[in-house]
């Protein structure tokens, strides 16, 4: 049994060194970092999901992003601990997460992921929308939160610091 609780600052640490368990040694290099230099995370949107303990188990952080004119929150990272892995945390940290992005009004979800995974979250691959390189334009993927959410949207991938969002 797990408790999911929004991620505070008093949680960072202890989220990026699960990061840094899950993922390759240089994970900030990826282009996906540089849309998050600088930007805090979409508050009330980074869950944590620990054990009975107390012991952190799985994390998902989403950030802003601007495509054009249009706004959307990029998921990631979302990591679930080694020993922990296989129980479905990581499908109840992303549905509930984008679940939560709704609620507070974004209408799309952008990820940098593996499209047979994510796909049974409803993520499809996107065309004409362009993550700083050297991103494969094949894991570029998008949920529409609303229906037609995406229709329309094109265009480079850049940071949205501005405290403008959600919109659009």
């Amino acid at each position: 049994m797990y408790q999911l609780n929004s991620e505070t600052p008093a949680d960072w640490w202890e989220v990026e060194a699960l990061y840094d368990l899950c993922f390759a040694p240089a994970r900030e290099a990826l282009s996906s970092y540089r849309l998050r230099d600088g930007v805090p995370p979409v508050p009330g949107l980074s869950l944590l999901a620990r054990d009975g303990d107390g012991i952190l188990a799985g994390a998902i952080r989403y950030w802003p992003v601007r495509i054009g004119t249009r706004y959307a929150v990029l998921l990631g990272p979302v990591a679930v601990h080694p020993t922990r892995q296989g129980e479905g945390l990581g499908g109840v940290l992303i549905r509930d997460g984008n679940a939560a992005a709704a609620a507070q009004g974004w209408s799309r979800v952008l990820l940098v992921g593996d499209y047979d995974y994510y796909r049974r979250f409803g993520f499809e691959r996107l065309r004409g929308v362009a993550m700083p390189p050297p991103t494969n334009p094949e894991r570029v993927l998008g949920l529409p939160l609303v229906d037609g959410a995406w229709s329309g949207v094109t265009g480079k991938v850049e940071r949205a610091p501005e405290a403008i969002y959600p919109a659009g």
